[in-house]
């Protein structure tokens, strides 16, 4: 059975794209360590939010798999996964999970992969559990697993403090990006408000 952890920052990222953009699929790309990825077991320690127009393999897709992968090496992290959340409010599972032909793509790379499918009946100002299914794939099959977060409920109240300040507001996907710029994808600045919001607790 696999153990994969999903850190503060990755999570964080993952619930503010979904509830800055409700009304849309939105979808992304997760980040390990280089060296842990090798294993089935592994923490993903950050999320890269890409699409809330297109989200299926495009020539944007490719150019930003492409920044986001140079981008990561810098910090000697590596594309370990996807994730998506569905536009309908009751689409929760892999098989309606948008832009899964990116997740297969991604798999083909790297053999552990994972597919995270955010359940949108669990985002909320008030999170009192982890709104992530979670799948890996195992012998070219996407296989569900038990993700855990870490700090769990450290994290989760995190979450839902800067939900209801409104922070998702200051979140910028790679769509953002392409309509300037100027606008920071890697979105250093939601990770330092994180650091501190975790400080408090």
């Amino acid at each position: 059975m696999s153990d994969i952890v999903i850190s503060s920052r990755a999570y964080t990222k993952m619930m503010f794209h979904a509830a800055k953009y409700p009304h849309c699929a939105v979808n992304g790309v997760l980040l390990a360590n280089r060296d842990t990825i090798k294993s089935r077991n592994y923490e993903i320690v950050d999320a890269i939010p890409l699409f809330h127009i297109c989200l299926h393999v495009s020539p944007m897709a490719e150019v930003a798999l492409v920044q986001v992968e140079a981008a990561a090496a810098e910090d000697d992290l590596q594309i370990c996964g996807y994730y998506s959340a569905a536009e309908n409010y009751n689409d929760n599972s892999l098989e309606r999970a948008p832009g899964g032909k990116l997740a297969d793509k991604i798999a083909e790379n790297i053999p552990n992969a994972c597919f995270a499918v955010i359940d949108n009946r669990a985002v909320c100002l008030n999170m009192e559990r982890s709104a992530i299914k979670l799948w890996q794939n195992v012998d070219n099959r996407w296989t569900k697993v038990t993700g855990k977060l870490s700090q769990n409920d450290v994290t989760l109240s995190a979450v839902s403090t800067l939900l209801q300040r409104g922070a998702m507001k200051d979140l910028v996907d790679f769509d953002n990006y392409l309509d300037n710029t100027e606008n920071d994808w890697l979105n250093l600045h939601l990770n330092r408000d994180l650091n501190q919001i975790l400080a408090m607790y």
